[in-house]
């Protein structure tokens, strides 16, 4: 059979599985087909979001349902690293035997440096890859050839990252597992997010974009755009989508009436301050040294 005609079953077995009642028993063949699906999204071979038409990012509804039935068929397992009781007091853990965490190799061409940090089983993370720890890769993300994840960053499940993106320490790059059809959370080629950032569900950020400390974004989100006068939001059933190359930082804007605007609040609202040229480039060429 040929790869679509393996995945079309696959997509099948998958809804098949999720569409048995809570009280029922899984079929006999159930691991297997999670297993498949784990696999092919390690391989990069499926993804829980796609570039779709128009150059819109939409999720793979039938891959994060095989993600919430691996969960159902998965079995409460010690997954501890026991080490030498006097040495060390061994690192202990507790979830479904589905999910353990990614059995890497050398071969894998990722740099995982050493102090706890964990890539779960159906994630994809590629050659190049930077892991400083400690750091956490969830269940369905993608995450691009050359990606820095600094320490204390997260990628959630399903979050999908581009190829050279910087990921800086203590962002959260949320995950959007359930609903099926939620707006995924995307950063596209080369971005920069700088620590403490937040990006969550319905935010897609186009290539090359700049985030510095301490934004966050959500579908929610309005952005101001200072360079050209007018205000991003989402459509009703769309996303947010930071442009592409566009440089923002943390903002406010003042409470426009009542008691908010007589006490003089604001509310935090990210700004684009310009778009990425030259000068921002050698401001983040020291990351290639990084790697």
């Amino acid at each position: 059979m040929t790869a679509t005609t393996d995945f079309a079953a696959l997509e099948r077995r998958i809804e098949a599985l999720y569409a048995v009642p809570s009280h029922a028993p899984m079929p006999a063949d159930a691991e297997e087909a999670i297993d498949l699906l784990l696999t092919a999204l390690e391989q990069g071979r499926v993804r829980a979001a796609v570039r779709a038409d128009h150059d819109e990012w939409v999720a793979v509804p039938w891959v994060k349902r095989g993600i919430l039935a691996g969960f159902r068929v998965g079995r409460m397992i010690d997954q501890s690293v026991l080490g030498d009781a006097r040495v060390s007091r061994p690192f202990t853990f507790f979830d479904k035997h589905t999910y353990p965490t990614r059995a890497l190799t050398l071969d894998d061409g990722i740099r995982v440096v050493p102090g706890g940090s964990s890539i779960r089983r159906g994630a994809y993370v590629a050659r190049g890859v930077v892991c400083m720890p400690p750091m956490f890769v969830n269940v369905g993300a993608y995450v691009g050839a050359g990606t820095m994840i600094d320490s204390h960053a997260l990628i959630g499940s399903c979050a999908q990252v581009g190829e050279r993106v910087h990921i800086s320490a203590a962002a959260q790059i949320g995950g959007v597992l359930e609903p099926v059809n939620a707006s995924p959370v995307v950063l596209e080629d080369d971005v920069l997010v700088g620590g403490n950032c937040g990006v969550y569900e319905g935010t897609v950020v186009r290539a090359r974009a700049v985030l510095a400390a301490g934004v966050v974004l959500t579908r929610g989100t309005p952005v101001f755009d200072l360079v050209h006068e007018r205000v991003l939001r989402a459509a009703p059933d769309g996303v947010l989508q930071i442009p592409a190359g566009a440089v923002v930082v943390p903002g406010a804007r003042q409470v426009a009436q009542g008691w908010g605007r007589e006490q003089g609040l604001s509310l935090q609202t990210p700004v684009i301050v310009k778009y990425r040229d030259d000068k921002t480039d050698v401001a983040t060429a020291l990351e290639g040294w990084l790697r």
